[in-house]
């Protein structure tokens, strides 16, 4: 059985809805022409932040993602470098300090990529806090009454897994002082089969500057490792 937090690719109904378009460059795709995972990671990631900004709420919460599917829409492919990709988002569904985004990758009239992801506003302590009002007067409607469990399972690392070290760049640290989480996709773009349809990812904890991490590797997952604690661990869906 799976764990509850399965997300559900559910249509976009009602409420707040924002679209912006962008461009696979170079920096998003691998030799193939590819879009890479962190690329998409990438896409979903501005398209959320640009949502939040221009619903005009001033606040001064920073919002993490703690859980992030992303899979190829049903008998899709994934986009390749050159493509115009537009990125269609809304909220869709929340609980008491987190809230469920809904993305949608489109080329031409056909959604591609389809991704859903865990988000959690934090103080300027880091501690996580509660919805606001205001978020609600936004993103009520979209979320039209769905309530999502924040709730993250184990990490269970495989047997088999082999290890490695995985080096921390000044490049891959956010305003926050974490590991930003398109880095660490980088991480799954490096090891995911070329034929994955489907990676889900969640973070335990932050990856830090000076943190010794170690990446675990095994045939159906990665896990991110700092003294023998999973930080980060994703989970791979191939096309056998």
């Amino acid at each position: 059985m799976r764990e509850p937090t399965e997300p559900v690719f559910e249509p976009f109904r009602t409420g707040r809805r924002y679209e912006s378009s962008r461009v696979v460059r170079l920096g998003d795709a691998d030799a193939s022409g590819t879009l890479r995972l962190d690329g998409a990671a990438r896409f979903l990631q501005d398209v959320a932040t640009d949502d939040w900004d221009d619903t005009g709420i001033a606040s001064s919460d920073v919002w993490v993602v703690r859980r992030t599917t992303i899979r190829l829409a049903p008998g899709a492919r994934w986009p390749r470098y050159g493509e115009h990709v537009t990125a269609r988002t809304w909220c869709s569904g929340a609980g008491g300090a987190w809230a469920e985004r809904r993305t949608d990758l489109v080329v031409g009239a056909r959604v591609l990529v389809e991704g859903v992801a865990l988000w959690v506003p934090t103080d300027a302590s880091g501690r996580p806090v509660r919805l606001r009002d205001d978020f609600h007067d936004v993103y009520a409607a979209s979320v039209n009454g769905r309530k999502v469990s924040g709730r993250v399972g184990e990490a269970p690392v495989a047997s088999d897994a082999t290890a490695r070290p995985w080096q921390i760049r000044f490049a891959d640290l956010d305003v926050v002082g974490h590991v930003n989480n398109a880095a660490i996709w980088q991480a799954v773009s490096e090891v995911a089969p070329r034929d994955v349809v489907s990676v889900e990812l969640t973070h335990y904890a932050a990856l830090e500057r000076d943190d010794d991490v170690r990446l675990l590797v095994g045939r159906d997952g990665l896990w991110l490792v700092v003294e023998g604690i999973v930080r980060v661990g994703a989970r791979f869906v191939d096309r056998g």
